[in-house]
């Protein structure tokens, strides 16, 4: 009788273990999926600036801009947050350029996305690549790249772009600033500081790309936290 109830005793024991694993699983995978979905729902959602890049003004000095669209299908493989993308024509001094502010608070999102790659991926012959710099209007030392580029017979086409990065409020031409893995994890929390700004300035002429950084470089910042989590445009 002993042996008959341990028996059974064991049995009830090992269903209830398995019914017990069932549940744990089911549960598990109920929580995976709402982890999960809670995680795409986070890192799908753009991070919003305090003031959004459309408010870029159209009018600096002489400079006078027009919004230029771009595709949907090239905003989905750039993947940012917030951008503009504008040609800014100075008539006085017979200049254009056209201005490409890209901002992504999922740091990530924004490593390849460099001239070399994209220009030569839409047809583009890259000449040569220049690590330089320039000065802003206040007098501060900005690096740079400046990239020359044509497009093979029977077109004729060249245009020159200079473009550097804004990581977390600091100039840096450094790709690696923010390929780590520190950079790479999800920005679950949205926080706004926590980003990459890619800009490119092109035009035919390296004097347009030049005089268009040093014009424009120090309001473009002001639109990106600093370290301290700032955005010095707020009330501009």
């Amino acid at each position: 009788m002993l042996n008959a109830a341990s028996t059974r005793l064991g049995r009830v024991s090992l269903s209830l273990a398995w019914a017990l694993s069932v549940v744990f699983l089911i549960l598990s995978g109920i929580g995976y999926r709402v982890l999960a979905s809670y995680l795409k729902v986070a890192t799908d959602s753009p991070v919003e600036l305090s003031v959004p890049l459309s408010d870029f003004p159209v009018r600096i000095g002489t400079w006078v801009g027009e919004d230029v669209a771009i595709s949907e299908i090239v905003q989905r493989v750039a993947g940012n947050d917030d951008y503009v993308n504008r040609l800014y024509i100075d008539k006085d001094r017979g200049l254009w350029a056209n201005v490409y502010i890209a901002y992504s608070a999922r740091p990530r999102t924004m490593i390849g996305h460099k001239p070399e790659i994209c220009y030569t991926g839409g047809g583009w012959v890259c000449d040569n690549t220049e690590e330089t710099g320039f000065s802003s209007l206040s007098g501060r030392s900005m690096p740079c790249f400046v990239h020359r580029f044509h497009m093979p017979a029977p077109r004729s086409d060249e245009i020159v772009v200079l473009n550097y990065y804004v990581v977390n409020g600091q100039v840096s031409i450094d790709e690696s600033t923010f390929s780590g893995l520190g950079m790479r994890t999800p920005n679950i929390g949205g926080d706004a500081a926590r980003y990459v700004a890619h800009i490119q300035i092109s035009s035919v002429l390296e004097s347009s790309v030049r005089t268009a950084a040093k014009d424009m470089t120090e309001l473009i910042l002001g639109f990106f936290p600093n370290a301290s989590g700032k955005v010095k445009v707020v009330g501009y």
